[in-house]
């Protein structure tokens, strides 16, 4: 798509607990009718990283939506890559029921929105999102979903795998020490026993926060193949 054909915006959006969650969307700059996308921010905030992220996904043809997960305990907030002790509590504020209303109410917005196809909505998320990806799939009706290395769904997590209601989609660095090869298995074991739909990535030389073009463990090899998959794999 053309530069300059996207539309960027922040929303203000009402949670069922009462509380008000700013979002970053981008948008087609046209008047047909897109795919909707939730993109779920990595634990240091809705940054220039997850903007981009969103903008990318517009670039392709979807209503994008990034919301502040954060909005409770720190609005706008923005974490520095070399100082994660700052963002730990906003992260370990962020709990699954306040999460699955977070996504709830992007996931309504996008629904309203003239621009979405309302039967065509899915979720990708990084870090801290993958997990609330993984949570979005197990409640909300969407039409796929994707986690790239979403920590702390094993083991708090595995019981929501029943409740998956759209193909899932794992990434994982064969590298990464926060997530090690014992959880990343319980994940797939747990959705493969429930019988969902899902694809699992390992990318064998890659670490946490490979995608991420502003962390010390990118790695573009692994980021530029993963877009292509996780790109065809939303066609569903």
């Amino acid at each position: 798509m053309p530069a300059g054909t996207v539309l960027r915006e922040k929303v203000t959006l009402k949670v069922n607990d009462g509380s008000s969650m700013d979002a970053f969307t981008a948008r087609p700059n046209d008047s047909s009718a897109h795919a909707g996308i939730l993109v779920l921010q990595e634990a240091f905030g809705v940054n220039s990283h997850i903007r981009s992220m969103t903008e990318r996904f517009a670039e392709q043809g979807y209503v994008a939506i990034a919301p502040e997960l954060y909005h409770r305990t720190a609005p706008g907030f923005e974490g520095s890559y070399t100082d994660f002790e700052s963002l730990r509590p906003h992260m370990q504020a962020v709990t699954p029921h306040s999460a699955e209303a977070d996504v709830r109410a992007a996931f309504d917005w996008l629904r309203s929105q003239k621009s979405v196809q309302a039967d065509n909505i899915c979720s990708v998320g990084y870090c801290m999102g993958g997990r609330i990806s993984f949570l979005a799939n197990a409640s909300l009706p969407l039409r796929a979903a994707a986690s790239y290395y979403g920590g702390g769904i094993a083991p708090a997590l595995l019981d929501r795998a029943a409740n998956l209601h759209a193909p899932m989609l794992f990434f994982w660095g064969g590298l990464d020490k926060h997530i090690p090869a014992e959880q990343r298995n319980a994940v797939i074991d747990a959705v493969r026993s429930a019988g969902k739909s899902y694809a699992n990535v390992e990318f064998s030389d890659a670490d946490h926060g490979f995608n991420c073009d502003e962390r010390a463990s990118y790695q573009p090899r692994a980021a530029r193949q993963a877009w292509a998959l996780l790109l065809e794999f939303l066609k569903v």
